[in-house]
């Protein structure tokens, strides 16, 4: 079934929008070589001869590439300012998991900034999920260089209880609120991880104690696709419906611009158009600004 699927997605790669993409990032050749560092910036230096002969067309296949949401990333002398800083929720979430000879997956997995990240935590293996032609490309791009071992897939979270493995952990990292079911996506999670599993998640929660959540009318901060924002006691809620046994906060963190903004490496608006011009702690809608909650869920 799974296999099917994967050949059906890779006739994506065909589209007339992303067909040019792959046909330029074949002419770029591999590195025999290049220092990797896995730092906020992920940096990536190739030797000077290669820089020289393919600095141009480094730039023109990463401009192609737009936009760029996560990183940021530096080749040579080349910084791609992603939209958003990653490294403050990667950093923010760091202290809270041990990776250390588990097999990991990164529902939402965008270029695989996290998972880069990740190989620093000696995983047993990393595996990337996200249907999407463009971020997969920036992945096989970076990876180009990284020469990482991560799998990638242009799979959902939807696919996760047919996968040919479970995880011991599982991040899903702004997802949730993108899916109009999110119960059914959080049992979804749980039937991806092994026993005593452990999932890490982030998705938009309004305050309050009640066991309730926002139901936007049109958009949330000018995205159409948000569904539902939930108290924390809510969201406990559906991930014990899912079948979690136990679940706990990690933090509670406001969107800022100094993670999210606006950058030349991004084709459209960012957080300081979608947020109320007269009042900061509203959406351009009238809702409670966003605010990210972080959980751990065990299976």
């Amino acid at each position: 079934m799974l296999d099917q699927i994967r050949k059906e997605r890779q006739k994506w790669l065909e589209w007339k929008n992303i067909k040019p993409i792959v046909s330029l990032l074949e002419t770029l050749p591999a590195p025999k070589e290049a220092e990797i560092k896995l730092e906020d910036v992920i940096e990536i230096l190739p030797s000077k001869e290669y820089l020289q002969k393919n600095r141009n067309l480094i730039f023109e296949i990463a401009k192609s590439m737009m936009p760029w949401r996560k990183g940021p990333f530096k080749i040579g002398d080349l910084l791609i300012d992603s939209e958003w800083r990653s490294f403050i929720k990667y950093n923010l979430l760091l202290p809270h998991f041990d990776l250390k000879d588990k097999v990991v997956a990164d529902i939402g997995c965008n270029n695989g900034y996290y998972l880069f990240r990740m190989l620093q935590e000696s995983p047993k293996e990393l595996v990337g999920f996200d249907p999407s032609p463009l971020y997969y490309l920036q992945f096989k791009f970076l990876d180009k260089f990284i020469k990482s071992g991560i799998t990638y897939e242009l799979l959902g979270v939807e696919h996760l209880k047919d996968y040919e493995k479970k995880f011991d952990t599982i991040f899903c990292l702004g997802v949730l609120y993108h899916r109009s079911d999110p119960i059914n996506t959080l049992k979804s999670l749980y039937k991806g991880l092994k026993k005593n599993g452990e999932l890490i998640l982030d998705t938009f929660m309004i305050e309050g104690e009640a066991e309730v959540a926002l139901t936007p009318k049109d958009r949330y901060s000018k995205i159409p696709n948000i569904y539902f924002i939930p108290t924390i006691n809510a969201l406990k809620n559906w991930c014990f419906r899912a079948g979690f046994k136990e679940v706990e906060t990690l933090a509670i963190k406001k969107t800022d611009t100094t993670e999210q903004r606006k950058t030349e490496w991004i084709t459209s608006e960012s957080l300081e158009n979608f947020l109320d011009p007269n009042d900061s702690s509203k959406t351009i809608e009238g809702y409670p600004a966003p605010v990210r909650l972080y959980i751990k869920a065990y299976k």
